[in-house]
């Protein structure tokens, strides 16, 4: 697929959708080739509203984008209750999937989804755009450089990923209904967080994972507000905290601390200016 123009399709109107569509639209090897709703006037509508161009076939039902021959990705931006279902479908159809995170509601799903996808010979990929943004691509290099020019061994990491929910959303949204997005900020948030806190350990598992006592729930049992440690024993001993909350004003922080020195991002999830990214790096300070 490196050497011609890949084709997406979309299953769902979204507003994250908007977003891909865009930058489907600005890749120089990517097309949009169709869009689907269960209704075709919402898709019709999203169509209109995003300028798509006129090519792109609308759909009124998603099982239409798994059976176009033209579409070569399938985009799943539904929600996380309705991943295992249409991404295995998308498999079968000898579709790639990009799929929204959090990818699946627990381990067994995701299982089902990676199967599907191996034994049908199709790319399988998580729609966190940050793990390869340039930024994240440069600043990778800084922990393989040796002790005496990059950050070290690791010794802390911190994560947070918060948002100002109003009342409408706490009451309705789809992250907050358990049959639609049961994990509701631990998913939607700290998924960020724990793919940062795994990505600088090399996506080593941690020893041992503690929720602090002060979890929030809705009253459905639909986590709110979290924070936890995640302790890794071995080669070295490294601790990460994680923050995720609907509850509380927007951050995206990552701080690492290493034996020579440090990063912090305040934007890691979504760069605040579109066309740069930037982080601090301290190296070989001493406060002796």
């Amino acid at each position: 697929m490196v050497d011609k123009t890949v084709r997406f399709g979309i299953l769902g109107c979204a507003n994250i959708a908007r977003k891909v569509a865009r930058a489907i639209s600005l890749a120089p090897n990517a097309t949009l080739s169709a869009i689907a709703s269960r209704s075709v006037t919402k898709a019709e509508n999203f169509a209109a509203e995003n300028n798509l161009p006129e090519s792109v076939r609308i759909y009124g039902s998603y099982d239409q984008v798994l059976e176009d021959p033209g579409v070569d990705v399938v985009y799943v931006p539904l929600p996380t209750s309705l991943h295992v279902r249409w991404v295995v479908m998308a498999a079968e159809k000898k579709k790639h999937v990009l799929v929204e995170k959090p990818v699946a509601v627990d381990a067994a799903e995701l299982d089902r989804i990676l199967e599907a996808c191996e034994s049908n010979g199709v790319q399988f990929m998580d729609g966190s755009m940050w793990l390869h943004h340039p930024r994240t691509s440069h600043m990778d290099k800084l922990f393989s450089l040796s002790n005496s020019q990059g950050i070290g061994p690791v010794h802390f990491i911190h994560s947070s990923s918060t948002m100002p929910a109003t009342p409408q959303f706490l009451d309705s949204n789809i992250r907050v209904k358990p049959e639609l997005d049961a994990l509701g900020a631990l998913g939607d948030l700290g998924w960020y967080c724990i793919g940062a806190a795994l990505w600088v350990k090399g996506y080593q598992l941690p020893t041992t994972v503690t929720a602090l006592p002060d979890v929030t729930r809705n009253a459905v049992g639909i986590i709110l507000s979290i924070t936890a440690s995640m302790q890794w024993d071995q080669p070295r001993r490294t601790i990460a905290t994680i923050h995720c909350s609907f509850l509380s004003h927007t951050s995206m922080d990552l701080a690492i601390c290493g034996s020579n020195g440090s990063l912090h991002l305040k934007d890691f999830i979504i760069p605040y200016q579109e066309t740069s990214a930037s982080y601090d790096f301290t190296f070989g300070s001493s406060c002796a």
